[in-house]
């Protein structure tokens, strides 16, 4: 526990009431992680970066989408989220 007397202290309050502020406010206070999902899609399987509204691509199999999304989580240094039929997240796949 920091000592309320130092100025670590004061200076990490500060930067907590501030980001606290920040995301209320609907800025990002974190960087961008660059995830990829693998997620169902009406046409087979989707890649779709994470927060992302759009599809980067849509593939019949889902090894396809997996191959492109790893090529991608590569790229940022990011993971791959696989998901199921239903949705349900069946692995995870970290490139860091």
């Amino acid at each position: 526990m920091s000592d309320i007397r130092t100025s670590k202290f004061w200076t990490g309050l500060v930067k907590k009431i501030i980001k606290i502020i920040l995301k209320n406010l609907g800025v990002r206070t974190s960087p961008t992680a660059h995830n990829q999902h693998v997620v169902p899609h009406e046409e087979g399987w989707a890649v779709k970066g994470e927060g992302n509204e759009r599809y980067t691509a849509v593939y019949k199999y889902q090894e396809d989408a997996i191959e492109r999304a790893r090529a991608i989580a590569i790229n940022y240094r990011s993971s791959v989220v696989i998901h199921r039929k239903d949705g349900s997240i069946r692995d995870t796949q970290r490139y860091k």
